[in-house]
């Protein structure tokens, strides 16, 4: 499976159709969340992770740099592509990029559901459970 999975760094602008495909399936139609929630402005500003399988679009993650740290959100992949080791590829690769970057931290905020998976690459709870678009959520921290 690994084999023909790409993970890219890719601008708004040049695939938000892909981007906005993933996270409306996710986030809009599985979780419930509202598109005045998903949909908030910040997305040209971003990086945005794409994983692509042959090809095809089947997950992302989009990130901000600021004050030496990266803050990784909206990760999202395809129910069909899931526990494949997809998301493990958008952590692999945001973590490469926060390096390159000379970054100190990537920080998250943590579904509730997704702690033990962010956990297997070394990041710590660092709050209490709080709710974002009626999920649970944590925010966590990886400290380089």
């Amino acid at each position: 499976m690994k084999n023909n999975l790409k993970i890219e760094i890719v601008k708004w602008i040049d695939s938000y159709a892909s981007l906005t495909m993933i996270r409306e399936k996710v986030f809009i139609e599985e979780q419930k969340v509202t598109p005045q929630l998903e949909w908030d402005g910040m997305d040209e500003e971003a990086i945005h992770f794409l994983a692509l399988k042959d090809g095809t679009a089947i997950g992302c993650a989009r990130a901000f740099i600021n004050n030496n740290h990266m803050q990784l959100g909206r990760m999202a992949v395809l129910k069909e592509h899931r526990h494949q080791s997809v998301g493990n590829a958008l952590i692999e690769k945001a973590m490469v990029t926060a390096k390159l970057n000379q970054l100190s931290a990537i920080l998250i905020s943590a579904q509730c559901h997704a702690i033990d998976f962010y956990a297997k690459f070394g990041f710590q709870v660092t709050s209490d459970i709080y709710l974002d678009a009626e999920i649970p959520h944590r925010n966590m921290r990886l400290e380089f």
